[in-house]
């Protein structure tokens, strides 16, 4: 029977129309993939990608999307609102049909390795895949974002899992992990004087709220024990 995994990679480029299509044209350049959906954000800059095929396709697809990300996306120029630690922020593989756990953590393995030791980004591996379970949030990996990430992977507690110990400045950091399949929703904050004064001190600081509000996802695993995690 067919094998199919999913891959949703987040790009930091949500406003670029011209970027995002040529990632995606990477992306669909890899045969024996079908991209599913493509859903920029003009405020995150950000745009999330969603694409279907074989464990080995979709490895392979990931890495051309990843490839070409480095090579467009700027991150000491990066503005938005989403939390973000690199042009490929984060790429979860996610079992579909007749594919195991171990076979999507083996291509988070595959993925986190090309890319480190070809594009030289660092890599942590997170969620199903993490070799270190003090790491597999992805919220805590993220702690400090691209800004923070320069001085992070400094520390040993923070040597990536693939790649060089040192932050790509121009790329960042990616973490590449398997995950449950799961539900997003968005969050929608009033910026009314009255009540932004007793929520953040000023918009700004409501959208950068509302991004991370946005962040979390609700597994659709752990449904039943109301247990929130990150994407």
């Amino acid at each position: 029977m067919e094998k199919l995994i999913e891959c949703v990679p987040n790009f930091s480029e949500g406003r670029d129309e011209k970027i995002i299509r040529q990632i995606t044209d990477a992306i669909k350049s890899a045969d024996g993939v079908s991209l599913l959906d493509v859903d920029p954000g003009a405020t995150t800059n950000r745009t999330v990608v969603t694409f279907v095929g074989s464990p080995e396709a979709a490895v392979e697809a990931a890495f051309r999307g990843i490839q070409k990300a480095s090579e467009l996306i700027d991150m000491r120029k990066h503005q938005g609102a989403h939390p973000r630690m690199g042009a490929t922020d984060v790429c979860p593989f996610i079992p579909v049909s007749n594919v195991s756990w171990e076979e999507a953590i083996e291509c988070a393995n595959s993925l986190g390795k090309r890319v480190g030791e070809e594009l030289k980004i660092p890599v942590y591996l997170y969620e199903k895949a993490a070799k270190d379970k003090s790491r597999s949030n992805l919220a805590v990996i993220r702690v400090g974002e691209y800004e923070g990430f320069a001085e992070k992977i400094k520390k040993p507690e923070w040597k990536p899992d693939f790649g060089p110990v040192g932050l790509n400045e121009k790329a960042g950091a990616t973490a590449i992990g398997a995950r449950e399949f799961l539900v997003a929703y968005n969050v929608n904050l009033n910026d009314a004087p009255t009540r932004s004064r007793s929520m953040f001190a000023n918009k700004e600081g409501s959208k950068r709220k509302m991004a991370r509000l946005r962040e979390k996802r609700f597994s659709m695993q752990t449904a039943s024990r109301s247990a929130f995690q990150e994407c």
